[in-house]
């Protein structure tokens, strides 16, 4: 504390940061087991026990978003939790620091735009008056609407994902590249391993640890794939295919008041993520990994 204090004092906005926005909201959980009223309060609101647990259990629209949240994530676990690996690789591999500075702040720029403009640029290329649609009917052949169509909705929401947030999933795997020791690739090099096989038995395995542990983090968050992005596009391809919990929550509890029903279902939504965070974290220590924490 004496010899760091300078460090310590740097991190307290973000100390600060977490307690307003976490955990001081955390003792709203409370009205989870009440019939809450915001014009009585929580500490005048009857207590309920576990009724609304009860309720949200027997709730066949929230399994419907539960098992749509749980398919787009392991959908996108697939798809999209390899690509910012893949890329980390391809621009680590671009000699010229120049070249790699440009492509780095080209495929981070995305990151930074809004869901309302992501799914507008995406409206204007698969959309029913879009490029591809137009360059279709031109060519002789009938147009497609990738926008409405909820066959094709969760691979459309994966790729709006990819082009919009893989390049920044890269930053952490580019510094753990940067930390593998370098000498080992000039020894394979010496030795005559290839590229490839410098990627499998180099590479790889000093991205292994970090991997390991951000996909128990992506597990611990596989009931929050997001709001904004499904709220936009809900109405366009219908509630059967759009509707994940993040939307279920405002439209089934914030909408109609029904504030109690919503902290419930956020609870679950924690208890069913710690769960998955503990058991990969199991899995990871089974593998020889630190995972998210060491073992005791």
């Amino acid at each position: 504390m004496k010899r760091d204090w300078q460090l310590l004092l740097m991190t307290l906005p973000a100390i600060a940061l977490l307690l307003v926005f976490h955990y001081v909201p955390l003792l709203g959980n409370v009205i989870a087991f009440q019939d809450y009223s915001p014009y009585v309060g929580m500490k005048d609101s009857p207590w309920v026990g576990l009724s609304n647990f009860q309720w949200l259990l027997l709730d066949e629209s929230f399994w419907d978003a539960t098992l749509n949240t749980l398919s787009i994530t392991a959908f996108q676990l697939i798809f999209y939790f390899p690509v910012p690996i893949m890329l980390a690789v391809l621009l680590d591999s671009v000699v010229r620091p120049r070249l790699r500075l440009f492509v780095q702040g080209i495929v981070y720029m995305p990151h930074f735009f809004s869901w309302v403009l992501v799914v507008t640029l995406f409206q204007q290329m698969f959309g029913g008056a879009g490029v591809l649609s137009q360059t279709l009917r031109n060519q002789g052949y009938d147009g497609i609407d990738l926008m409405t169509n909820p066959d094709t909705f969760i691979a459309l929401v994966t790729a709006e994902t990819i082009w919009k947030d893989a390049g920044w999933g890269t930053i952490i795997f580019l510094a753990a590249l940067a930390a593998i020791n370098q000498n080992l690739y000039e020894a394979a090099a010496v030795d005559g391993a290839s590229r490839w096989r410098r990627m499998w038995h180099i590479t790889l395995p000093g991205l292994r640890p970090i991997i390991i542990l951000l996909l128990i983090l992506r597990l611990g968050e596989a009931l929050n794939v997001g709001f904004e992005q499904f709220f936009l596009q809900r109405d366009a391809v219908g509630r059967d295919a759009a509707e994940v919990l993040d939307t279920f929550v405002y439209w089934r509890t914030l909408l109609t008041g029904e504030w109690s029903y919503g902290a419930a279902a956020g609870l679950v939504k924690g208890l069913v993520g710690l769960i998955l965070i503990l058991v990969a974290n199991k899995v990871a220590h089974r593998f020889g990994e630190d995972g998210i924490y060491k073992r005791s």
